[in-house]
């Protein structure tokens, strides 16, 4: 997560509330959706940026689980996310920003 995001979610984070703000990532490999989900719920684990050392435990999602496209239109879903979920390993990326959550997440759904 570059550090104008990580600026922005902390500022959001502040404004509202922890409890009241859910981070939908979109990255397209595990790894960097894992990164960015442990930045906004354990803190930025590279010391880089304003959430370094930040602990929000934000609910986080990416745009390919299930939870996620539950809640959105169907259409909508198909139109702006669909392609990316045929041509991602959608299994991994489930896997890696469901851990995180479990893990580090304050907000249980």
């Amino acid at each position: 997560m570059d550090l104008e995001n990580q600026k922005r979610v902390k500022e959001l984070t502040e404004k509202h509330g922890a409890e009241n703000v859910v981070v939908i990532l979109g990255g397209g490999e595990p790894e960097s959706a894992g990164l960015a989900a442990e930045t906004v719920t354990g803190g930025d684990p590279t010391f880089a940026g304003a959430l370094a050392g930040v602990q929000l435990g934000l609910r986080v999602y990416h745009a390919v689980e299930p939870a996620f496209k539950e809640s959105v239109d169907a259409d909508v879903y198909e139109d702006q996310v669909g392609m990316m979920e045929m041509v991602l390993d959608v299994d991994e990326i489930c896997e890696a920003i469901g851990e995180i959550r479990e893990d580090m997440s304050e907000f249980k759904d």
